[in-house]
């Protein structure tokens, strides 16, 4: 079985997918539907390429226009319920990007789409077109959309507005400008789900990114609400922790003072890729009362150019006890993952206290025997 995400589309899928398929639409041919997704180039296609290729597919089984399509995409969802199938991930994301597609001149019949489907699968890469395009009468429907009964189109309401939305574009309006989506994410501070308050909290470090000064006043605004809220807050500030920012540790109550670092040091000097670094340290807090703390390591990573970029890593948060020290052991995968280039050469750990960097300590990767 392949680990490869992208081939969640697979010959069993596009099996079962086109056997409820002939069941909802007229005429359905279904030697054709599977001769046009496996066509010559769909081993080549990368995850977001095959659900794109699937609604252009899917186009050509369906009624060019949009009120037909609708209805004719609810009977496919109706026949996918009906045969207890439901998403497991993002594989049913198509829907939406085929409205995307053929709807983007007709926002009201994309809208009431949109707020079906995504009780379905989510709609939250497609709805941006229409942000930027409309985004005025979009927010104000995403408003509308936060106080909906069902949460899925709740969370659509933050996640589809999100600036940075990973995998979808971007949208640099609100990027330079998030004030109008204060208004969603406050209607959605308090909500039942935690789904929908997680989303928020990544809408809100989206924006931590680009507007700093603008999450630190709606965190502050928010704390002591609920517990809840305090969570959703913590977790939209991650970046702004994992930064240091002054501001957002005084407020979660991280400071350093009385804090010292101590018996810091690499265990493996030389780190063959494929391999872990080992390094320990020690924490002492010279205080007399129990203090909070963040803990965190910083590897500076080789880039292809020489020069090294910092990432952050957290170990825990934790109250350590008045006059203690604490002894600490961690390692740093350096397994070969798609998502990083490994360069060998000198590379760098820091300890990080409460956001105060240690001095880094060098270490050497080396090309694997």
């Amino acid at each position: 079985m392949s680990s490869l995400f992208k081939d969640i589309y697979n010959e069993s899928f596009y099996d079962q997918f086109s056997d409820v398929l002939a069941q909802t639409l007229p005429a359905f041919d279904k030697t054709k539907f599977i001769q046009l997704i496996f066509n010559d180039k769909f081993d080549g296609f990368e995850l977001k390429q095959r659900m794109t290729h699937t609604a252009k597919v899917l186009s050509q089984f369906i009624d060019n226009d949009l009120n037909l399509a609708k209805r004719a995409i609810k009977n496919i969802i109706a026949g996918l319920n009906k045969a207890g199938i439901s998403e497991q991930s993002v594989e049913f994301m198509f829907f939406p990007e085929y409205i995307e597609m053929h709807g983007l001149e007709d926002y009201d019949t994309s809208i009431s789409a949109f707020e079906f489907i995504t009780q379905y699968t989510s709609c939250e890469f497609a709805v941006r077109p229409y942000i930027e395009k409309y985004q005025e009468k979009m927010l104000a429907q995403m408003l509308v959309w936060s106080k909906h009964p069902d949460n899925r189109v709740r969370r659509l309401a933050s996640e589809g507005s999100r600036p940075r939305l990973p995998w979808a574009m971007a949208l640099p309006t609100l990027k330079k400008d998030p004030r109008p989506l204060l208004p969603i994410l406050s209607n959605l501070k308090h909500d039942s789900c935690e789904g929908v308050r997680r989303s928020v909290a990544n809408n809100l470090n989206d924006i931590a990114k680009d507007n700093p000064d603008f999450v630190i006043g709606i965190a502050k605004q928010w704390q002591g609400m609920s517990k809840d809220t305090d969570a959703l807050i913590k977790h939209g500030c991650r970046t702004l922790l994992k930064q240091g920012h002054p501001e957002i540790l005084k407020l979660f109550g991280f400071d350093s003072t009385g804090i010292t670092l101590d018996q810091f040091a690499i265990n493996t000097q030389k780190v063959a890729i494929g391999d872990k670094l080992a390094f320990s340290f020690a924490v002492t807090n010279q205080q007399t009362s129990k203090k909070l703390v963040r803990l965190e390591y910083g590897i500076y990573y080789m880039k292809n150019n020489g020069e090294l970029s910092r990432k952050v890593f957290k170990i825990s948060e934790r109250e350590i006890d008045p006059g203690k020290t604490y002894a600490f052991e961690r390692k740093q995968s350096f397994k070969l993952i798609t998502t990083r280039k490994f360069y060998p050469g000198k590379h760098q750990v820091s300890m990080i206290i409460n956001g105060q960097e240690s001095q880094r300590h060098d270490f050497e990767l080396i090309e694997a025997e």
